[in-house]
């Protein structure tokens, strides 16, 4: 998938200097995911691995509403119908999404209002950071439908962001995590006014990609690999992948400026 003018069929993108926006645009139905959203978005997220313009991404969602899960009868409805193997191939392809996310290079950061519901929750929790509002409710309800919390990757990486007793409750109750919960729990980064949610995001993701690119990236690649090694490994990963960054002429960039006292201009090379 080539970005340079690719309008997506199933929510809204557009670039903000080195920053891409995604927002999620079915607001009458509070942003639910058809399987064809669900798919376009693990592409997209693919692609940006390639897309050398976009240094970080803010995902959001339009009408004051993050996202409401998948829609109750473009996708509840017809799984209903479905044998085992068209099953499988439905949650596999959903988790490819959380995949997607984590293999992208840029980080990517979830701009929460209003409901964030079941794969909506999903996509913030896949995301590198999180900011909110304080009307955000943020529920893990697959419970609530009669599924099991472990979805997309929840009972992974959810503990890992807020705990395993938070995360088990979350889980096992489909309850609605307020915003001032998810802050306490560093579920969220930081709160902000509905009025400026988005514009704070893409201003944190504009820093972000003023920074050295291939640092950030493998920043995101440790954090992500890390999870299942050893202390040991973690330690000669790490010191595998700064050697590399050493290398990379930001870094010299950067001592340069360093030694001439001004502040550093990065290029991402």
């Amino acid at each position: 998938m080539s970005l340079a003018n690719h309008t997506p069929e199933n929510f809204l993108w557009r670039t903000d200097g080195k920053v891409g926006v995604i927002t999620l645009n079915r607001p009458d139905r509070k942003n639910p995911l058809t399987f064809g959203s669900y798919a376009e978005l693990r592409d997209l997220f693919r692609a940006l691995g390639a897309e050398q313009g976009v240094k970080a991404i803010v995902i959001a969602g339009a009408g004051g509403n993050f996202c409401s899960g998948g829609d109750v009868h473009e996708i509840i409805g017809p799984l209903t119908g479905m044998d085992a193997q068209e099953l499988l191939n439905f949650t596999r392809m959903t988790g490819d999404l959380v995949l997607a996310m984590r293999e992208c290079p840029q980080p990517i950061i979830a701009a929460v209002d209003g409901v964030c519901a079941g794969a909506g929750a999903i996509i913030s929790m896949a995301a590198d950071f999180r900011f909110a509002t304080p009307e955000a409710r943020t529920a893990f309800l697959f419970v609530r439908v009669g599924l099991a919390g472990c979805d997309m990757g929840a009972c992974a990486v959810l503990p890992r962001i807020i705990g395993q007793g938070r995360a088990a409750e979350l889980l096992y109750t489909g309850r609605s995590m307020t915003a001032e919960e998810g802050l306490a729990w560093g579920f969220f980064n930081r709160l902000a006014a509905q009025s400026g949610l988005l514009a704070e995001a893409v201003e944190f993701a504009s820093t972000l990609a003023a920074g050295p690119t291939f640092a950030h990236a493998m920043t995101k690649r440790m954090l992500h690999q890390e999870w299942n090694m050893s202390i040991e490994a973690a330690i000669e990963a790490e010191a595998q992948a700064q050697a590399l960054c050493m290398q990379t002429e930001d870094f010299r960039r950067a001592y340069r400026a360093f030694a001439n006292k001004t502040k550093p201009v990065f290029e991402g090379n």
